[in-house]
C-alpha cells in the first residue's frame, strides 16, 4: 500500500535550505527526518508481536538503508522520482516482518507499523516541522561560522 501524505506551510524552510550547500541541506533533512520518526519507530516496537526468537521489535528502526529486495522494490516503484533525502522507518530485513504486519493464510495478522502510523502520523509531521526548522538553523550559523573563519 502506498500513503501519500502532503505537507504545507514549509515554503520558508524550503527558502532557507537554498542557503545552505546542498550537502549541509541534506545533512540537516536527514538528521531532523530521523529525529522526528525516531518516535513512530519506538511505538512499532513497543506494539510489535513478541515471539520466541524476540527479533521483530529490536529490528524496527530510522534508517536510510533499505535491504537488498526492499531497494529493488523501491527503485520499481520510484524510477522517475529522485527525492534529495528519504528515511524510512521500518522492520529489518527479516521474512517474517510482513508476514506478521499483514497476516498469511494460516496465521492471523499482527499489526504493529500501521497502528504505529495511525497513533503518531500527525505529531510525526509536527516533530518534523520543528527539527526541519531547528536544523536548518543550526546549518546556517555552522556555515556563516565557517565564512567567517575562511574571510579572517
Amino acid at each position: 500500500m502506498i500513503v501519500t501524505v502532503k505537507v504545507e506551510g514549509l515554503r520558508d524552510l524550503e527558502a532557507a535550505l537554498d542557503d545552505l550547500s546542498k550537502s549541509a541541506g541534506k545533512g540537516a533533512l536527514r538528521r531532523a527526518l530521523r529525529t522526528a520518526a525516531q518516535p513512530m519507530a519506538d511505538l512499532a516496537q513497543s506494539l510489535a508481536p513478541r515471539g520466541d526468537t524476540q527479533t521483530l521489535a529490536p529490528s524496527i528502526a530510522v534508517s536510510t538503508k533499505l535491504s537488498k529486495r526492499q531497494a529493488g522494490l523501491h527503485r520499481r516503484m520510484f524510477r522517475n522520482e529522485r527525492a534529495a533525502v528519504e528515511m524510512f522507518v521500518g522492520a529489518g530485513p527479516l521474512p517474517s516482518a510482513h508476514t506478521q504486519e499483514f497476516g498469511t493464510q494460516h496465521h492471523r495478522a499482527q499489526p504493529f507499523m500501521r497502528p504505529a502510523w495511525d497513533q503518531d502520523h500527525r505529531a510525526m509531521l509536527d516533530r518534523l516541522g520543528k527539527e526541519m526548522r531547528a536544523e536548518i538553523d543550526k546549518a546556517i550559523q555552522r556555515a556563516q561560522r565557517k565564512a567567517a573563519r575562511l574571510a579572517r
